[in-house]
């Protein structure tokens, strides 16, 4: 699959189960374990999780194996890692005091979509 089509993938299946505040985050000119980052907001620890298992679930259905999931447990911080597309689902609480955006884009230059 190639990465443009598993980062829309990604994006519909956040899309389908309503989540929040998606941006997405070029980083192929600052790291080499990914291409792109998709961060994503739901509403309580069950959405969160949800929301997880569905980008999981459909990544899955087109014959793209998460390298790994963590956080299912708590739901408040779960990363569904594809590969070239790595996916933090969170709640906006624990996304507001991580800010992962802002790590991503201090002191460089970057390529940032809301969509």
């Amino acid at each position: 699959m190639q990465t443009d089509e598993l980062r829309k993938l990604v994006k519909s299946a956040l899309e389908d189960l309503k989540a929040e505040n998606i941006v997405e985050l070029d980083v192929r000119d600052k790291t080499d374990v990914t291409d792109y980052i998709i961060v994503a907001s739901g509403n309580s620890n069950r959405h969160v999780k949800s929301i997880a298992g569905n980008v999981a679930h459909d990544a899955k259905k087109a014959g793209h194996l998460p390298m790994g999931v963590e956080g299912e447990e708590e739901g408040e911080w779960v990363l569904v890692d594809l590969g070239d597309v790595v996916v933090h689902v969170m709640q906006p609480q624990i996304r507001e005091f991580y800010g992962l955006e802002n790590l991503w884009q201090v002191g460089l230059s970057r390529q940032q979509e809301s969509l």
